[in-house]
């Protein structure tokens, strides 16, 4: 049977994480990997809400080594706890700080449950890295439902291990190349597992413990990291980043995912922060599976072994660690190369008097409106009162009239696509990967729109 090391590196004594700018090495791992497997209680499913990521790769470890199944929902709100119990009527939350889930919990924050003592050779020395078999299921990974239902997917660890690898092999040069890797998306979700948790752990790299989510927090913990340094974040963030002015310590790599960068925003990062900037493309059904250098061109570029194949009107995604073959969420334009541009979510996509267009691209246009922080647009579920659907927009603009908002965007769009209203607000409701889920844009759409009747015009007629 096949089995992958639970990490690449060779030896107990080598740097695997940083925290609070102290080195972690493998034994030190490995010993808290054991003590936290030896008092996980009876149950089979772990819903690890740790937010030290260091306290995170134990969990997931200790679980793992320990042949139990770890749960990643999309959010810890008490109806998601509810449905986790309802999946896993065995379930137990792992935490490393104060937290409302409602599960049988097992603390695990320096207090309740102290980390091995930094440089204690004796106890960590001669560790063996635990083989873990290929088919062990690690983790169902959860997806919002169409019905409110989180949709499990059950990821098993050689799938994930050759997931990585992937990545590794597509994104360092040399392959073998080692990073320390600091993150801004929380380890639960797909990609923050993927790229600052198992990435670290299968290259020989290190994790930082830290999440900063502010640009002072962001520079303080890259400067806390030996180089060469890797900054895994998503558009959001990094243009927060940017917009902060502040002085960024030197970085190696920048990855970031979960929404396309413009190659505007890519050229900016990369001369702001003197390094290559790659993008992630995937989803949380595929894991990763492909990667562009966005400043070079748009097309996309399959990670190794992956394919696509085009069924009906949707493309199907195979090969490496994609099996069985996924459908993808985007409508794709592919090259006989193999590359690919993406022109937007299947759901995206609308059609207003004959003309398409998605709402990716839009979006795309309204962020590029110089003075314009954030902003997003979204198709109504119901009609105006003349029976004609209208697209309605939101943006964070500081300085900018909504005239003048609305007379930049008239440049970029067809007309048939402007929003009617166009609004502008404080700031978007945006998730822990800068994502927007349809529930909160519509909750603030709500606040925003007349209920029935249709939307309100506006003196110049939007």
């Amino acid at each position: 049977m096949d089995a992958f090391a639970l990490v690449s590196h060779t030896s107990a004594d080598q740097v695997l994480a940083w925290r609070h700018g102290v080195p972690i090495t493998v034994g030190q791992f490995l010993v808290d990997v054991e003590r936290l497997a030896a008092a996980f209680p009876a149950g089979r499913h772990v819903l690890n809400a740790c937010a030290d990521r260091y306290r995170f790769a134990v969990g997931l470890a200790a679980a793992l080594t320990s042949g139990r199944i770890s749960l990643l929902p999309p959010s810890h709100t008490p109806e998601t706890v509810r449905q986790m119990k309802a999946f896993a009527a065995d379930a137990f939350c792992l935490a490393d700080g104060p937290s409302t889930i409602d599960l049988p919990r097992l603390d695990f924050d320096d207090r309740s449950f102290p980390l091995a003592p930094v440089g204690d050779a004796a106890q960590a020395a001669g560790r063996q890295i635990p083989q873990i078999p290929a088919d062990r299921a690690m983790a169902f990974v959860f997806t919002s439902g169409s019905t409110g239902v989180p949709v499990p997917h059950l990821k098993r660890w050689g799938q994930m291990v050759r997931d990585v690898r992937a990545e590794r092999a597509a994104l360092l040069a040399p392959p073998q190349a080692m990073l320390h890797v600091l993150g801004t998306v929380p380890p639960q979700h797909m990609y923050g597992i993927e790229s600052t948790v198992l990435l670290p752990l299968q290259s020989g790299g290190t994790l930082s413990s830290a999440h900063p989510f502010y640009p002072a927090d962001i520079c303080a913990a890259l400067d806390a990291l030996p180089r060469p340094r890797m900054l895994v974040t998503t558009p959001v963030h990094l243009r927060a980043l940017l917009d902060a002015g502040t002085a960024v310590p030197p970085v190696d790599l920048v990855l970031c995912a979960t929404a396309p960068l413009s190659t505007e925003l890519a050229a900016s990062a990369e001369e702001m922060l003197s390094a290559p900037l790659q993008e992630i493309y995937g989803s949380t059904e595929t894991g990763q599976i492909a990667a562009r250098r966005t400043t070079l061109g748009r097309h996309w570029t399959l990670l190794p072994d992956i394919t696509l194949e085009q069924r009906g009107e949707r493309f199907w995604a195979s090969g490496g660690h994609v099996d069985p073959a996924m459908p993808l969420g985007d409508v794709l334009e592919c090259e006989p190369d193999g590359r690919f541009l993406l022109q937007g979510r299947i759901g995206d996509m609308v059609n207003i008097a004959g003309k398409r267009n998605s709402l990716a691209h839009l979006n795309h246009q309204l962020l590029a409106i110089p003075g314009v922080v954030d902003g997003v647009f979204l198709m109504p579920e119901d009609e105006t009162s003349d029976g004609v659907t209208r697209l309605v927009a939101f943006a964070v603009a500081p300085g900018l009239t909504p005239a003048a908002l609305r007379a930049a965007l008239r440049e970029r769009i067809d007309p048939i696509f402007m929003p009617r209203p166009l609004i502008l607000v404080e700031a978007l409701p945006r998730n822990t990967t800068g994502k927007i889920t349809r529930e909160t844009i519509q909750a603030l759409a709500s606040t925003h729109l007349p209920q029935g009747g249709g939307h309100r015009r506006h003196s110049d007629g939007s």
